[in-house]
This record gives structure tokens, sequence and C-alpha cells, in this order.
């Protein structure tokens, strides 16, 4: 079975958050996120996953990124990343 994340990556040289999902590994995105590339992410390479959770299938995964994207608050990524340690 195929799992799906969504994720919460941060950059302290930055310091903002990105939103994603993938049906690939965490690792692997990583190393994408990280790797030279135009987009967002390509203006730093020390991204690192600061949370995820895990869905069977990719509608569940996108609809919780798409949620936690509407909430256009810092503060409450940070309770969410907090409030899973």
């Amino acid at each position: 079975m195929n799992l799906f994340y969504t994720y919460i990556l941060y950059s302290e040289n930055l310091n903002q958050y990105y939103i994603g999902y993938t049906g690939d590994s965490l690792d692997n995105r990583i190393k994408k996120h990280n790797a030279n590339h135009k987009g967002f992410t390509g203006r730093t390479k020390d991204w690192k996953i600061a949370y995820y959770e895990t869905f069977d299938n990719k509608t569940d995964a996108l609809k919780r990124e798409k949620q936690i994207k509407n909430w256009k608050s810092k503060s409450m990524i940070i309770k969410l990343i907090r409030a899973s340690r």
C-alpha cells in the first residue's frame, strides 16, 4: 500500500514554513526541496521536516494540506507542530 503525507517544512534561514503533500517518501521529498531548483523552496537549502501526517490516500492528504494552508496563520502552524511533540 502506498502512503501519502501532508508535511510542514521549516527553514531557519528564511524563518518560514512550507506546507505540502506527497505520495513519495518524506526522505526523497526533502531532498528535492533542498536541491537546486526554481520555486519557493529553491531559495535555500536548509529545509527540515517540522511536522507530518500520514494518510492512506491522496485525497485526504491533499485535503489536509489545503486546510492547513487556509489557516494563513504562522501561530496556528507553530501550535500544531508543538502539540505533536
